[in-house]
C-alpha cells in the first residue's frame, strides 16, 4: 500500500493542553483520528499497514509482549529501492550460503531493540512461506534468514522487513567482506581441549606428588605419566600454537614480544618432562604446561568475547551503498559502485548517498555533509557544480554526472592517507610496557641460567640439570604475564560494563598516557536536539498553533526541533499539506497559507535573509526567521570542567564559527578552537600535536573524523547506538553514559597501577624462587606445584584491586 506526503487533520483539541492518542503501533501522537482500525488508531498509513499484514497472518502477539512496540513512524519506499537486488551477481555476494534451492543471508536491522522485535522476526515464516526459519542475533542486532530461492527472492524478503517497520542497512561493505568471526571459535575449541586435558593430568599427577614418601605402585606410576604424556600432545601442538606463532612471527622481525617468555617456558617444561618420562627419572611438569595455556587462552577470550558484535575497523565502505541507478538509453539500471566509470548518469533520490564526485546536471540539489566535512547545514549545489561523494542529497530527485569513480574521489584519498596504511594496534603493541617487560626479562633469565650452570659445573655438575630446570620453571613470567592479562581483562569487562568498548587491551595504556584531549563539535559535544531563537515576526499563540500542525508532520531534522520548541501547542486541521524535499513544507488553513522551510520557498527578500537563520516561517505576508542552535550533550559541561585542569583540551570542527565564543567558556580560555576544519585539516593537527611530544585522544563521532580518529594515540567515537555506523577507531563510547568519562579514564590509568603492583609481587616470588633454585634446594616437582599457586594469587589479587577501585570510583562492576 503507497504511503503520501500528503496528510489531513480534521480533530481539533477543545484545549491547548490535550494530549494526541499514540499510535497503537509505535506509539507516536495521532494527528487524526481517520486512519484507524476498529478502536486502534495509527499515526499514519504505514503504521496501519504492518497492523493489517501482522492481524491478517494472526501474529497480534507482537502487540502483547510490549505497548507500542514499533520504533517509529513506518516510512514510505519507492518501488524501485532495492531492485539491485535482483541483480544475481549482487544478491549472490550477500548470501552466506547458496546451492540453488536454499539461501542463506544476515542482515544488520537498526531498528531491533524489544522482545517484540525479537518475536516477530522469528515468525517471518508465518508472514511469507518462503522463509524457512530466522533467528536474531539481539546483542549484533542482525537477524539470519534462511529462504527458499524459488518462492521468495532476496529482494523481496529485504522489501518485506522494511514493509513491516524493519529495514536493514545494507551497505557496500557487506558484499566485501564475507569473513566470518571464526578465530573465537578456534580459540575456544583450544581452550576447551587445554582445560580438559589440564584437569585430567592434575587429577593424575596428585598420587604421584602426594605419596613422594610412600610412592604408588609402578605399574599405575608408568601409566598415570604415559596418560599425562598423551594428553599433553594436543596442548602443545595444537592448543599452544598461537602462542609459537605470535613469538616466530616477532623474532623475525627481531623483537622479543609477550609470547616469547612463554614459549620459552613451555618448550623447557614440555622437554624436561618428556625427558624425564621416558627415563624413568621423575612425572615431569606437563600439569603445568597446560595450565599456562589455559589461563593464556582463557585471559585472552575474556577480552575478546565482549566485543565480537562491535567492529573497530569500518572504513567509507560501511557508509556506501552497494548500487546506484545509472540513466542509460534503455532506461535506469541498477549498477554496482565498483562499476561505476566517468560520464555515467546517476539518478538520486531524497536522502540517498552521493556515490561519486560528480557534476550537478539539474536544478534543486541541496546537499548534507555533515558526515564527511562536519558542516551542519546542507549547502545548495547549482547545475554545473561539483558535489563530492559521501554527501547525502536531501532535496528532489537529482541527476549527476560521475567526474571520478569512488576509487579516485577526494573521500578515497583520505582512506589513502598513511595514517590508515600504519598497523597502529602493532605499534601500540611495541610500544607496551608488557613488551618491554618481556624482552628483557627473557634476556636477564637467560643470562642467569647460564651463570648458574656455569657455577655448578665447577662445584657439582650432577646439580646442574635439576638446577636450572627448576630455575627456569620457577622464573617462568606466566605468573607476570598472566597479571597483566587478567588485569587488563577486568578493565576492559568494567570499562564496557560502564559503556566504553575498547578494541583491545593495548589502548588501556594509551588511554592512561593521553596527555592532550581534541574533540569533534557536531555530533560529539553537541547532539541532535536544538534550541531555537526566532527574529522578525513574533509569532502569536494562534500562529504557534498553526506551524506546529504544519511542522509535526514531517520527520526532517529541522522540523523536529520546531515541533519540539512549540510543544504544547494545540493541533489544528490542516485543509492541505505538502513537503518539498530539500525545501520545506507548504499547508493552508481557510484562508491562511503557513511555509516551513528555506529562504527559497519562503521568498524571504534580500534585504532580511540572515546566513545564520535555519529556515523561515511564512504566515501570508508576515515572515520569521529561525536560528536553530545544536544544545550542548548533557553532561558536557561537567566533563570539560573535570578534563581541563588534567589535560590539554581543543576543538575541531567542520562547521562555522558562530558558537565559538560559547565552546571557548566550556572548554577554557586556554583551549585552542579551530573551525570550518576539513578532514586532512583534523589529521594534520593531531600529528603536530605528536610531533611535539604529546600523546593525543581524539573524540569523534563522524567520517569526516576518520582520520584525525587514526591519527590520534587513541580514537574513540562517541556513539548513540555503538552498533551503528562508527568511523575505524580504538574505541566506541556509548553517549548516553558520557557524564562518567572522566572516571573512566582514570580507571584506565589505575589499571597501570594494578599491574605494577601485581608485577612487584610476582617479582618476589621469582627472585625467592630463584635463590632457592639457583642453590639446588628447590625439587622441580615442587616448582611445578608452586607455579600454578603463584599464577592463581595473582589472578586473584589483580582481579579483586581493580574491582575495588571501579567500585571506589562509583562504577559498575557487575552486569
Amino acid at each position: 500500500m503507497p504511503l503520501t506526503n500528503e496528510a489531513e487533520v480534521i480533530a481539533r483539541p477543545q484545549n491547548r493542553k490535550k494530549t494526541a492518542t499514540a499510535c497503537y503501533h509505535c506509539g507516536q501522537p495521532c494527528l487524526t483520528d481517520k486512519i484507524a482500525i476498529a478502536d486502534k488508531l495509527f499515526c499514519c498509513d504505514g503504521c496501519k499497514l504492518v497492523y493489517e499484514i501482522l492481524n491478517e497472518k494472526d501474529l497480534c502477539d507482537y502487540y502483547k509482549l510490549q505497548q507500542h512496540p514499533g520504533l517509529s513512524q513506518i516510512k514510505a519506499i519507492r518501488k524501485d529501492k532495492y531492485a539491485y537486488l535482483d541483480d544475481e551477481t549482487i544478491a549472490t555476494k550477500l548470501l552466506r550460503f547458496t546451492d540453488g534451492e536454499l539461501g542463506i543471508v544476515t542482515l544488520y536491522i537498526p531498528s531491533i531493540h524489544c522482545s517484540s522485535c525479537m518475536w516477530l522476526l522469528e515468525h517471518l515464516d508465518r508472514i511469507n512461506a518462503g522463509v524457512r526459519e530466522s533467528r536474531v542475533n539481539f546483542s549484533a542486532k542482525e537477524i539470519t534468514i534462511h529462504f527458499y530461492r524459488k518462492k521468495v527472492s532476496l529482494r523481496s524478503i529485504v522489501e518485506l522487513l522494511t514493509t513491516i517497520g524493519y529495514e536493514p542497512y545494507i551497505s557496500l561493505e557487506d558484499i566485501n567482506e564475507k569473513a566470518a568471526k571464526s578465530l573465537n571459535k578456534q580459540r575456544i575449541i583450544k581452550l576447551g581441549i587445554a582445560g580438559f586435558c589440564f584437569g585430567n593430568i592434575m587429577m593424575m599427577s596428585f598420587p604421584e606428588y602426594l605419596s613422594e614418601k610412600t610412592g604408588i605402585e609402578e605399574q599405575y606410576t608408568y601409566l598415570f605419566r604415559y596418560l599425562n604424556l598423551g594428553l599433553s600432545l594436543p596442548v602443545f601442538f595444537y592448543a599452544a600454537s598461537e602462542f609459537f606463532h605470535t613469538a616466530w612471527t616477532g623474532l623475525k622481525q627481531k623483537i622479543l614480544n609477550i609470547d616469547a617468555p612463554i614459549v620459552l617456558a613451555l618448550i623447557i617444561t614440555f622437554a624436561r618432562s618428556i625427558y624425564e618420562i621416558l627415563s624413568g627419572t621423575g612425572a615431569g611438569y606437563l600439569d603445568s604446561m597446560s595450565g599456562i595455556v589455559f589461563f593464556m587462552l582463557a585471559g585472552r577470550i575474556v577480552q575478546e568475547r565482549t566485543y565480537k558484535s562491535l567492529s573497530f575497523t569500518r572504513d567509507y565502505k560501511s557508509y556506501f551503498p552497494i548500487a546506484v541507478n545509472v540513466k542509460t538509453v534503455n532506461g535506469i539500471v541498477s549498477t554496482q559502485l565498483s562499476d561505476l566509470k566517468k560520464d555515467d548518469i546517476v539518478v538520486l533520490h531524497h536522502d540517498e548517498i552521493i556515490p561519486a564526485d560528480s557534476v550537478v546536471l539539474n536544478e534543486n540539489a541541496f546537499v548534507d555533509y555533515s558526515f564527511v566535512t562536519g558542516e551542519a547545514e546542507p549547502v545548495r549545489v547549482n547545475v554545473g557544480e561539483k558535489v563530492y561523494a559521501g554527501g547525502r542529497q536531501t532535496g528532489e530527485e537529482l541527476l549527476i554526472k560521475v567526474e571520478k569513480p569512488i576509487a579516485g574521489s577526494y573521500l578515497t584519498s583520505l582512506w589513502n592517507h598513511f595514517a590508515f596504511r600504519r598497523n597502529k594496534e602493532a605499534n601500540n603493541d611495541k610500544d607496551s610496557v608488557i613488551h618491554l617487560l618481556s624482552k628483557y626479562f627473557t634476556v636477564i633469565l637467560f643470562t642467569l641460567a647460564a651463570g648458574t650452570a656455569t657455577y655448578w659445573y665447577f662445584n657439582d655438575p650432577s646439580k646442574i640439570i635439576n638446577a636450572v630446570s627448576a630455575m627456569l620453571i620457577v622464573a617462568c613470567p606466566c605468573a607476570l604475564l598472566l597479571s597483566a592479562t587478567f588485569t587488563n581483562s577486568n578493565i576492559l569487562r568494567i570499562l564496557s560494563l560502564n559503556g566504553l568498548f575498547l578494541r583491545d587491551a593495548t589502548v588501556i595504556e594509551q588511554i592512561a598516557a593521553t596527555d592532550h584531549i581534541v574533540f569533534d563539535k557536531t555530533g560529539t559535544l553537541t547532539k541532535g536536539n536544538t534550541s531555537v531563537t526566532t527574529s522578525g515576526h513574533q509569532l502569536t499563540d494562534a500562529e504557534r498553533d498553526m506551524v506546529y500542525s504544519v511542522a509535526r508532520q514531517s520527520n526532517h531534522p529541522n522540523s523536529k526541533a520546531l515541533t519540539a520548541w512549540l510543544e504544547g501547542s494545540a493541533a489544528v486541521a490542516l485543509d492541505s499539506w505538502k513537503e518539498t524535499p530539500g525545501q520545506g513544507l507548504q499547508a493552508t488553513i481557510g484562508n491562511t497559507r503557513i511555509i516551513v522551510g528555506s529562504a527559497l520557498l519562503a521568498d524571504a527578500p534580500a534585504d532580511i535573509m540572515d546566513e545564520k537563520a535555519s529556515l523561515y516561517i511564512r504566515i501570508n505576508d508576515k515572515l520569521t526567521s529561525v536560528h536553530l542552535n545544536a544544545d550542548v550533550r548533557e553532561g558536557i559541561p561537567g566533563l570539560t570542567a573535570q578534563l581541563r585542569d588534567r589535560y590539554k583540551l581543543s576543538l575541531l570542527s567542520g562547521d562555522n564559527d558562530k558558537q565559538r565564543s560559547h565552546f571557548a567558556t566550556l572548554l577554557g580560555g586556554k583551549s585552542e578552537l579551530l573551525f570550518n576544519q576539513k578532514p586532512l585539516d583534523k589529521l594534520s593537527y593531531i600529528e603536530k600535536l605528536q610531533e611535539k611530544g604529546e600523546k593525543v585522544m581524539m573524540i569523534g563521532d563522524g567520517l569526516n573524523d576518520a582520520g584525525a580518529l587514526q591519527q590520534a594515540n587513541v580514537g574513540i567515537t562517541l556513539a548513540d547506538d555503538v552498533n551503528n555506523f562508527t568511523p575505524a577507531c580504538d574505541a566506541i563510547f556509548n553517549a548516553e553514559k558520557l557524564s562518567s568519562f572522566a572516571r573512566l579514564i582514570q580507571m584506565a590509568k589505575h589499571g597501570g597501577h594494578i599491574i605494577n603492583i601485581s608485577f612487584v609481587i610476582s617479582i618476589v616470588y621469582n627472585f625467592v624462587g630463584l635463590w632457592f633454585a639457583m642453590n639446588g634446594m628447590m625439587k622441580p616437582v615442587t616448582a611445578a606445584i608452586l607455579m600454578p599457586c603463584s599464577t592463581l594469587s595473582i589472578v586473584i589479587i589483580s582481579s579483586g584491586l581493580s574491582n575495588l577501585i571501579a567500585w571506589k570510583n562509583g562504577l559498575r562492576i557487575r552486569s
